[in-house]
């Protein structure tokens, strides 16, 4: 077998020198994504209910955050496309050689597009501002329900489906298309799975403080354990009772969750109108000096 090229009876792959550089690029944005995350984050103090900022802030921190998130899970498949596009060109079949690029391009269109939803959602409910929705009142509990509601889903028909695409790279020599348009197109479709696959482990996310790197690492831990692990139903369950055990913490013994910080009181943006140490234009503009 030629190396960089797949076994058709078995999957396993070999890489040869331009994979490795793939692979390694792929895991050095996922770091310098962390740090640029952290440089960005760090003077916030993340909580649920916290405010998002400005919609440019928001969407350029989300498009990071999911570098640093996905694409260590990502990257066998993306490794597996890279493959499928060099043998359709070896064989003259049309495909692009910037195809790679544009597919993981039209993948996180997909997130991109995903946080944009989240973002009006989430800034809807709080402008609102709904009394309920108050910490000391139904507010913890309302977190705590999410984060159970994302450990129901870990056991769905829809979460094991979409999962089995997002394990399986070959899936993607099935659906291939040529050219630019095919390699976005193809992002984008896998990106969609990925995205069933993993929003309801983001909605637990925004739940627990969207902006806090702890909370990112673990939601991290839990997605490339279930995409790389030889054992999916199992990871799916660990996932699904570590979930369960903290939407039950949050929602009862708040108190007692290492690493939640809990809002002060009031509505959603706490006991003094916000839950951020300052703004984010103002955090940006600090930051670049």
């Amino acid at each position: 077998m030629e190396a960089g090229r797949v076994s058709p009876r078995s999957g396993a792959t070999r890489l040869d020198r331009a994979q490795f550089v793939l692979l390694g690029a792929l895991l050095a944005l996922a770091v310098v994504a962390w740090l640029v995350t952290k440089e960005r984050m760090g003077a916030m103090e993340s909580m649920p209910g916290m405010g998002l900022g400005a919609l440019g802030f928001f969407v350029t921190v989300w498009v990071v955050m999911m570098v640093a998130m996905m694409f260590p899970a990502v990257a066998p498949t993306v490794l597996t496309y890279d493959r499928l596009r060099e043998g359709h060109r070896a064989r003259g079949e049309g495909a692009v050689a910037e195809a790679t690029p544009l597919f993981v391009a039209g993948y996180l269109a997909v997130w991109a597009m995903a946080g944009l939803a989240a973002y009006a959602l989430y800034e809807l409910v709080r402008a609102i501002d709904p009394a309920f929705l108050a910490w000391d009142e139904a507010g913890r509990y309302v977190a705590g329900g999410v984060i159970v509601a994302a450990a129901v889903y870990q056991l769905t028909p829809l979460k094991r489906a979409c999962l089995a695409r997002c394990r399986t790279p070959m899936i993607l020599a099935e659906r291939w298309r040529d050219g630019r348009a095919g390699a976005l197109g193809l992002g984008i479709r896998y990106g969609t799975w990925c995205l069933g696959c993993c929003w309801a482990l983001m909605a637990a996310l925004f739940a627990l403080g969207v902006m806090s790197l702890g909370w990112m690492a673990l939601i991290t831990v839990f997605i490339v354990a279930e995409r790389l692990l030889p054992w999916p139903s199992a990871a799916r369950g660990a996932v699904a009772l570590s979930l369960l055990a903290l939407g039950l913490g949050v929602a009862f013994f708040p108190a007692d969750v290492p690493g939640l910080a809990e809002p002060a009181g009031g509505g959603m943006h706490g006991g003094d109108g916000d839950s951020m140490p300052e703004s984010p234009s103002t955090f940006v503009v600090r930051a670049a000096g």
